[in-house]
């Protein structure tokens, strides 16, 4: 018998992984988790029924979400990530020797813990002495922030859940005071392909332009997630994406990446019509 794992991305559409075993399966205080191994995509987590990784593509999503804005700000010691219970952000981030301390803010320790178990791909450096856990909602925990951190990334789940809070405009607003004078917030911003996930992408974005003077909208290919096509937000106090990326400073680092390179950055920014009229819909 054939075992087929199955997302639903739009009323009409779904896309569906061949399983070949069901490998852990929990409750957890806020949500249900499950690892499969896969033939295609290898092994992949889901949450609630939606697949979150899996170990053939994680690279794209983790690599962007990461490489983007440290190839912009100059100079990042203090580094807040919200989510990323897969580790996926800091296996990339401890590549960078000038950052000294990292805080991970993820709401549910049984996510941390079975992909130390059963997915160490991403989860491989959550040993690293500059990182700090705190097991606790991402919300109420930058609340208490005030020029704190030189790069915020907002590694959260998908808008409704457990990470349905960070995507207000009280959480936007409040990345916004944590971050330093020349700070920098990066979220995954959704798909805008479907008609449910669009909308979602269209009131983070309203929110962010909100509260942040530079706020641009960039892109990945990452075949499992809805449509393939995936945005991510670039928000800053100082520095744009394009005019300040130094790509001769961050090429001189020698980081091994699979799919980000600096010629890469700048056409990502290069959004397709539909999107750019998606977004103008907000911005006014």
């Amino acid at each position: 018998m054939e075992l087929w794992f199955s997302e639903v991305h739009s009323p009409h559409v779904k896309m569906s992984i061949r399983v070949d075993k069901h490998v852990f399966s929990a409750e957890s205080e806020f949500q249900r988790i499950d690892v499969f191994d896969s033939y295609e995509y290898g092994r992949f987590l889901a949450l609630d029924g939606f697949l979150m990784f899996t170990e053939k593509d994680e690279f794209i999503y983790h690599e962007m979400i990461t490489h983007v804005p440290m190839a912009v700000h100059p100079n990042v010691k203090n580094v807040l990530i919200i989510g990323a219970g897969d580790g996926g952000v800091v296996r990339e981030l401890v590549q960078y020797p000038e950052i000294e301390h990292i805080d991970m803010v993820e709401i549910d320790e049984m996510v941390v813990e079975v992909c130390k178990k059963y997915i160490p791909q991403t989860a491989c450096k959550l040993d690293d002495p500059r990182l700090t856990i705190h097991y606790e909602d991402g919300l109420k925990f930058i609340r208490s922030c005030d020029d704190c951190y030189d790069l915020i990334i907002v590694d959260s789940t998908d808008p409704f859940g457990p990470g349905e809070g960070l995507f207000t405009r009280e959480f936007y607003g409040n990345c916004y005071k944590a971050l330093k004078e020349d700070g920098i917030m990066v979220n995954q911003h959704e798909s805008p392909f479907y008609k449910e996930d669009a909308i979602a992408c269209q009131r983070a974005h309203k929110r962010i332009v909100e509260s942040f003077p530079i706020s641009r909208v960039y892109q990945a290919h990452i075949p499992t997630y809805p449509s393939g096509h995936w945005l991510f937000g670039f928000a800053s106090k100082k520095y744009h994406p394009l005019k300040n990326l130094d790509d001769v400073r961050w090429n001189k680092r020698g980081i091994k990446c699979r799919y980000y390179t600096t010629m890469l950055h700048k056409g990502a920014f290069y959004i397709p019509a539909y999107v750019e009229e998606l977004l103008k819909d907000v911005e006014s």
